[in-house]
């Protein structure tokens, strides 16, 4: 399966049914408390995070794919490859304190964004858990953010 999932990350039109995917995978999370998600169904390592609107206040949530690196998790802030950032990571950039659930784990966490030789060294992780990152990459001017999440007590 997860040859599949990755063959279909790679694809163009991923871009643009890609949010009404997420759309259904909050949804399927929500509903299952995180026991169920598109990514791992497809063989992936995912998470539904939530995050603080930087405008509203309000909650916002998002299903991600995740990347275990040591005691922390790493999130690419990829939008499938389109022009903008998700809102998601500005959410994050202003208050990169979060919440994220595993397979019906809630736990709170911290987000930094990584930059430099940190964000080089994490994107050869991501690149190797979810190859499509780099066409993705390929598709856009604007750097892709990648975010090291570690849990807070």
């Amino acid at each position: 399966m997860l040859k599949v999932a990755q063959w279909i990350g790679r694809q163009p039109w991923l871009t643009t049914i890609g949010p009404r995917i997420v759309n259904t995978d909050i949804r399927l999370q929500r509903l299952t408390r995180g026991q169920i998600s598109f990514g791992r169904l497809a063989g992936l390592s995912s998470l539904l995070l939530t995050t603080t609107g930087r405008r509203t206040g309000e909650p916002r949530h998002a299903p991600l794919i995740s990347v275990p690196d040591g005691d922390s998790l790493l999130l690419v802030a990829s939008n499938f490859g389109r022009p903008k950032h998700p809102n998601w990571s500005a959410n994050l950039i202003a208050n990169p304190d979060a919440r994220a659930q595993i397979k019906g784990h809630d736990f709170a966490i911290t987000a930094t964004l990584l930059t430099g030789e940190d964000r080089a060294s994490a994107w050869k992780t991501v690149t190797t858990a979810w190859p499509a990152y780099n066409d993705y990459q390929a598709r856009v001017t604007r750097e892709i953010r990648l975010f090291r999440l570690t849990r807070r007590p």
